[in-house]
């Protein structure tokens, strides 16, 4: 992939994990030097090439914007085949550039992120643009020197986290929701995940320990059970507490106690956990064992009491909760669903028509299952999306469901998007229905949504303050390949 002059470059494993080479560019200095101009030559590796000049006293950002403006692609990181990153803002001639090396101008596919409120996306370049509510994490001029080479970023309901390339995490947004993370700074270092409740984070580290901050009756302090926590493979998060799943298959939780925090009456059943699912909006956890049964936990009329269908609940594939209940995905593409009834619990209105289901998503109140047609079931609160009678003729090929707090959005095979649910959250996107073409994925905060087109450009609908209004950016939201979602909807 890269037999470029000057030797070949090694990936190292976190650099194959969160890079993803849609676009490369290659930078030839020309032999031919005048005075202290040199000439760059710029390909496109299939289509355009284009000549730009930079004196060797510039910065090395300098010669990369002009290599992108003239190319007409977002930012970028340029890369050595031995030196590795360049320093955008080092003079050329500092980085030891010679005639004849060759350059790749790399650019990574962007993520956006939610909190309820505010959406954070990672350009090319590795750097941050946020809009939506500025007390939400929508401002963050005050860290934006420091989100440089940013790999991947998490949300509470007021704040982000991002880790960086080098391991080490930045946070901005409000201070209790995770916001300052200044107290744990020097513990973050090698951070490979992070998970984020409502009002706190906690990081996995390369070592299996974990970090967290934030609100400690959200699970910002895990003092209780710190000694506990080694060799995680990952955590799972509820509205205000963490499960996180050991190397062993064991599971150990903190946070509020009631609302999933304590799991210590069905501790002896944790055993061989495959997967753990709660819901930013949910107070309770469902652990998936490794046989398909399921073992729940947390505020019984949450969800975390399944007694009543636990014989149903056999070769479950898939959970996911809405904020008092829960439903599984068995094997056979049947569905099974518990908790309060007006939340999804009671899916009886629905049930014959819940056959091949593929996937499910969720947002407060409300269900949407995607079966193996393409066509959508939805349950639960009528208002929050769980009547879906108004489109259904139009919710055909559906492709992916993504949902704020009380709407869904809906891809269907020819890149169009349905919405339903409540109308000032997302689920009425008639103002922007003609830009809503080529739509390759969606993201959404508790009250808005973002697509990502096919031209790598964002359409923004719902309340214009949480993030449904992205006028102030859009110039800078260019060749956006990827959205990743937040993990569901959260609670007010």
């Amino acid at each position: 992939m890269m037999s470029l002059r000057g030797g070949k470059h090694v990936w190292n494993q976190r650099e194959l994990q969160n890079w993803y080479f849609w676009f490369l560019v290659f930078f030839v200095i020309m032999v031919t030097v005048v005075g202290q101009v040199s000439k760059f030559s710029i390909g496109q590796i299939i289509l355009r090439t284009a000549t730009v000049q930079a004196d060797l006293e510039e910065e090395v950002g300098h010669l990369k914007r002009r290599a992108e403006t003239a190319l007409g692609v977002g930012s970028g990181r340029l890369v050595h085949t031995s030196k590795g990153v360049l320093d955008a803002g080092a003079p050329i001639k500092c980085v030891r550039l010679q005639d004849g090396d060759s350059l790749v101008l790399h650019i990574s596919r962007v993520q956006v992120k939610a909190t309820r409120h505010a959406f954070a996306a990672i350009l090319g370049d590795g750097s941050v643009v946020t809009w939506g509510d500025e007390t939400a994490g929508g401002q963050s001029s005050a860290v934006q020197h420091q989100l440089q080479n940013v790999q991947q970023i998490q949300a509470s309901f007021r704040a982000f986290a991002a880790i960086l390339a080098d391991g080490s995490v930045v946070t901005w947004g409000v201070a209790d929701f995770g916001g300052d993370s200044s107290h744990v700074q020097d513990q973050l270092k090698n951070a490979q995940q992070i998970q984020a409740t409502c009002g706190a984070f906690a990081a996995i580290l390369d070592d299996g320990s974990v970090v967290t901050w934030g609100r400690s009756d959200s699970g910002g302090d895990s003092s209780s059970v710190q000694a506990q926590l080694q060799n995680v493979q990952q955590i799972q998060a509820s509205h205000n507490a963490f499960a996180a799943v050991l190397i062993d298959g064991s599971v150990v939780t903190w946070g509020n106690a009631h609302l999933g925090g304590d799991s210590s009456a069905v501790q002896n059943q944790l055993k061989n956990v495959r997967q753990v699912q709660g819901g930013h909006s949910s107070a309770a956890f469902a652990a998936i064992l490794a046989d398909g049964s399921v073992v729940t936990w947390g505020r019984s009329g949450n969800g975390g009491e399944s007694s009543s269908v636990q014989a149903q609940l056999q070769n479950v594939q898939q959970v996911q909760a809405t904020r008092l209940a829960f439903a599984a995905i068995l094997a056979d593409g049947s569905v099974v669903t518990w908790g309060a009834a007006g939340y999804g619990g009671d899916s009886s209105r629905v049930q014959d028509q819940l056959k091949n289901a593929q996937q499910i998503q969720a947002n407060d109140r409300a269900f949407a299952a995607t079966l193996a047609d393409g066509s959508v079931v939805t349950w639960g609160d009528a208002d929050f999306g769980g009547d879906s009678s108004r489109v259904q003729d139009q919710l055909k090929n559906a492709q992916q469901i993504q949902a704020t707090g009380s709407a869904f959005a809906a891809i269907l095979d020819d890149g169009s998007v349905v919405t339903w649910g409540h109308p000032a959250e997302g689920g009425d996107s008639s103002s922007v229905q003609d830009q809503l073409k080529n739509v390759q994925l969606i993201q959404a905060t508790g009250s808005a949504f973002a697509a990502i087109l096919d031209d790598g450009s964002v359409v923004t609908w719902g309340r214009s303050d949480k993030g449904g209004d992205s006028s102030s950016v859009q110039a800078q939201l260019q060749n956006v390949q990827q959205i990743q979602t937040s993990g569901g909807a959260w609670a007010p």
